[in-house]
Parts: structure tokens; sequence; C-alpha cells
């Protein structure tokens, strides 16, 4: 691998940890913030409320769920780790998205009709999200043995071979 390349891990490292600190701390803090819309406050208050949730949610939490993916992804292929552990911690992290997007729905209704949708209790967001940064931080830092479970060859290892189709030119 070109040694450039593998000087470039400790800083995707440490954008991948950043960012994923600012992504699930933004998906534990969106829910109770969402308790808060009511429509029956203030007017003033309630705009200040939903302006902050959304500001938060495009702003601050999506964007760093995306430079986590990315982050990690280069990762991924830096450090060669293709471990059946790591794709189990793939699974949480899609759980992990799935409760990104459900917060964002939930936030997106309540900007669209607030006097019709009201945000669930803040208790199960936070448990929907909750539960795969706990499954995803044991994986990563356990590194468990999971090689009773089936995983093709073609997965674990990588093929190094060309993409089964023709890059188009430009």
């Amino acid at each position: 691998m070109i040694d450039w390349l593998i000087a470039l891990i400790p800083i995707f490292k440490f954008a991948h940890i950043a960012a994923l600190l600012v992504w699930c701390g933004g998906l534990l803090i969106l829910p109770v913030m969402l308790a808060r819309h009511d429509p029956s406050i203030l007017p003033g208050d309630y705009t200040h409320i939903r302006h902050a949730t959304h500001t938060i949610y495009t702003a601050c939490v999506t964007p760093a769920a995306v430079i986590a993916v990315i982050a990690g992804t280069w990762l991924i292929f830096l450090r060669e780790v293709f471990v059946p552990w790591f794709y189990v911690k793939l699974v949480f992290v899609a759980l992990l998205i799935a409760a990104h997007a459900w917060i964002g729905h939930v936030l997106t209704k309540i900007g669209e009709d607030p006097d019709t949708h009201t945000p669930p209790e803040p208790g199960l967001p936070v448990l929907a999200v909750l539960a795969p940064i706990i499954a995803i931080l044991f994986l990563v830092l356990a590194k468990p043995y999971l090689g009773w479970l089936a995983f093709p060859d073609w997965l674990l290892s990588p093929q190094g071979g060309q993409l089964p189709f023709d890059v188009p030119s430009r």
C-alpha cells in the first residue's frame, strides 16, 4: 500500500471518532429536545425549539453521520478489517442509521403539522439509538471471536480483483 496513505490512518481515525461523538451525542439529545415540541407553549418558544432541533439535525448530526461513515469506510480498506465481528458491527451501524432516519422523520412530521403530530416519548428513540451504540462499542472494543458464524471466503479477505464491469471513460 502507498506509504502516504498509511500515514493518513490516524487522521481518518480521529475524524471517524470525532464524527461519531457528534453523531451519537446528537442522536441521544434530539429525542429529549423533540419531547419539548408542544404547540400549546408560547409561539415564540415553540419556534425557537423547532428551529434548534432542525438546525442540530441538519447542520450537526447529519453531516457528522456522513463524515463518520466516509472516514469509517476508508478505515475498512486502509486497515483491511475483514473479520466476522466487523460484519456484525455493520448490522448495528445500519440500525443506527435507521434510528437516525426515524428521528429525522419525526422531526419533519412535527415541522409539517405540529398540531396533529406529536413526538414519541423520548425513552423509545433514545433506546433505539443507545442499543446499537452499546453493541457497536462492545464489538469494536472486545473484538469477539465469531468464527462460528458462517461467512463466505470472499467476504473475509480482500480479492484484489477488477470491477466486474468496464469503467466508463470521461
